[in-house]
């Protein structure tokens, strides 16, 4: 059942607040060169784990000012705050739908590279199992490249960015604080679905500079690449804000969010089979973009 917000905003100032929420949460990820001046980071993990903070801040930051927009137009006092956190989607109620039925709906649109992945890992399976003394499947090799996969994953500063930070502190402030704030701004949810995304991929517009500034890349590869990147994230945006609206829940966008970022963006060359190389490794080599 979709939320129902009994606050009132005028309209300018939801959208006004929106887009300080989103300037904050890119201009804080740059905020420790330019504004405190640190030195560079010694190390890609070092930079990382300032763009963590940043992020964090950034999302702290936004909840401040959205819960002060909101209490003062909340109806009650008395039940002002369960109100907010729910507007915020920190809900307990249908939580295991808000959990699955994302994951369900999100994996259709990876249909095609999931059922090609399971094929061929019943495939490398079986040649296991025929390569194995009497038949036999070594379990604990199996288990144990598993266990080092997951091990190397939760060790791995880039994997805690696509599949952790960015997903809990985008969705926290481009879903969960901007779009309360819309709905009390008297938006319709069909509008919100289709604006707030604008407000998101407006948040990725900090990769032309990295691209032209740093990685010295063509003003006309770059814009290219940034227009694509651009393209996503507001396609993207419209999916998470319609999970969001639709569940009331925060986590819903984060799964979604969470599976798009492990699956990647399609690639074309994933149709074409290559040597030494497996279809995930190929299909997932180009990862969603995310602000830092």
């Amino acid at each position: 059942m979709d939320a129902v917000y009994p606050w009132s905003l005028s309209k300018p100032l939801a959208v006004a607040a929106c887009i300080g929420m989103a300037s904050t949460y890119v201009g804080l990820l740059y905020a420790p060169r330019f504004i405190l001046r640190l030195p560079p980071p010694a190390s890609f993990k070092e930079h990382m784990l300032r763009r963590f903070v940043s992020a964090a801040i950034a999302s702290v930051l936004a909840i401040i000012v959205a819960s002060l927009l909101l209490l003062p137009v909340c109806d009650s006092q008395n039940t002002c705050m369960i109100s907010i956190l729910s507007a915020y989607g920190l809900r307990m109620d249908h939580l295991w739908q808000a959990v699955s039925f994302p994951i369900i709906l999100t994996a259709l649109i990876y249909l095609g590279p999931l059922v090609t992945a399971a094929l061929e890992f019943i495939t490398e399976w079986k040649q296991e199992e025929l390569q194995c003394y009497c038949g036999a499947v070594d379990l604990k090799s199996t288990y144990r490249k598993w266990a080092y996969a997951t091990v190397s994953m939760g060790s791995d500063i880039q994997a805690w960015r696509n599949y952790v930070v960015a997903p809990l502190t985008e969705e926290l402030v481009f879903r969960a604080c901007m779009i309360p704030l819309l709905l009390c701004g008297g938006f319709q949810s069909f509008s919100i679905i289709f604006l707030s995304p604008v407000f998101f991929s407006l948040a990725h517009l900090n990769h032309f500079w990295e691209l032209y500034y740093h990685q010295k890349y063509e003003i006309y590869r770059a814009s290219i690449i940034v227009g694509l990147q651009l393209g996503y994230t507001v396609l993207f945006g419209w999916y998470a804000s319609f999970l969001f609206i639709r569940t009331g829940h925060l986590v819903a966008p984060i799964v979604a969010h969470t599976f798009c970022n492990i699956m990647g963006l399609p690639s074309m060359s994933c149709i074409q089979r290559g040597k030494g190389t497996s279809h995930l490794d190929r299909c997932n080599n180009s990862k969603r973009p995310v602000p830092f």
